[in-house]
């Protein structure tokens, strides 16, 4: 594929399993550079590089950030690490893609907006199914009024156990079911807000602490209302018998359902369901993370507009607190280098 933009020159930070997903695939098929990477181990760095084709390898985080040949740092640490690299990233000057959530608390969010605003560069959170057609169709079906008015809208997230070691359980490392999945629920309902009067707020949330981890959510159900009167069901779990990724929009003429609207890449198919009748629409396995990547690097070349930035983070951060509390959790304690 021919990129229409001159390639991103990409500085990774760590050698995190996601990223030949999130990353190495879609720079291969789009023609962007890894130019750099570090790890905290600096051999998982090198066989990082050679299978990924990254150019050189760093000893240090800060080295890849203060890289003069590095413009764009991805950021797939753990959670409680993206706030203190993303703001260290940005004061050096460089754009920022980052894995979600931008921070680990609100706090932490709004500093991390405030020095994207005074970097003056791309700053912006890895939603990659936003970009995707299955995401952009659901949209699609509420804009052209075939569901008619939005009435309800639910987002699954879940999947089997992560292992006991892996940061994902870690309160430290800002982990939980919430931070790890539930911010893709709390995100696609937040979404709707063109169609629904406006942004979600919480109503009630209920969760489960992890055995031997109380303070780490297992799982997390939120209930949400949106101003025009639609209701909203966000629910993760981070131990579930199989993974399941669904969002399902209601309307007052109707009803579509992504199947798997987090992967599509794996499930592309939306069943809509109208008083005409039940259809299967798919929308296409390409990467989302590769439309992700399309989207990032026009908006950094000048040449589009994203639908994500520092501030929106900072709106799902806030309302990922608010579950928390909800649900009886504290938000996730900010995690210092």
């Amino acid at each position: 594929m021919t990129v229409p933009v001159e390639p991103l020159r990409i500085g990774v930070l760590g050698a995190a399993r996601i990223a030949d997903l999130s990353l190495v695939g879609p720079a291969r098929v789009t023609g962007h550079r890894l130019v750099a990477v570090a790890a905290r181990d600096r051999s998982r760095a090198e066989t990082f590089a050679a299978e990924n084709d990254v150019e050189r390898v760093l000893d240090s985080y800060a080295d890849v950030i203060s890289d003069p040949r590095v413009e764009v740092v991805y950021n797939p640490l753990a959670n409680g690490l993206h706030g203190p690299w993303n703001l260290a990233a940005l004061a050096a000057g460089k754009h920022v893609l980052t894995e979600k959530p931008s921070a680990s608390n609100t706090e932490e969010a709004l500093e991390v907006q405030g020095a994207a605003d005074k970097a003056g560069t791309v700053f912006m959170e890895a939603f990659h199914y936003l970009f995707h057609p299955v995401t952009r169709r659901l949209h699609e079906l509420l804009e052209s009024g075939e569901l008619g008015e939005l009435r309800h809208a639910e987002a699954f997230v879940a999947v089997p156990a992560p292992p006991a070691e892996d940061p994902r359980w870690s309160l430290p490392l800002a982990g939980g079911a919430l931070m790890d999945l539930g911010c893709y629920s709390v995100h696609a309902l937040r979404m709707l807000a063109p169609w629904a009067g406006g942004a979600p707020t919480l109503v009630a949330a209920r969760g489960g602490g992890r055995e031997g981890a109380p303070e780490v959510d297992e799982w997390l159900d939120a209930d949400l209302a949106f101003p025009g009167g639609a209701t909203g069901s966000a629910r993760c779990h981070m131990d579930h018998g199989e993974l399941r990724m669904t969002c399902r929009i209601v309307g007052s003429r109707g009803e579509a359902t992504a199947m798997n609207f987090v992967l599509p890449h794996r499930d592309d198919r939306v069943v809509v369901r109208t008083p005409e009748g039940e259809r299967t629409e798919q929308l296409g396995k390409r990467s989302s993370y590769t439309y992700q990547l399309e989207a990032f690097a026009a908006h950094v070349r000048g040449r589009g507009v994203l639908p994500l930035d520092a501030g929106d983070a900072v709106a799902t951060m806030r309302l990922i607190d608010d579950c928390y509390r909800g649900a009886g959790f504290a938000p996730r304690p900010r995690t210092e280098i």
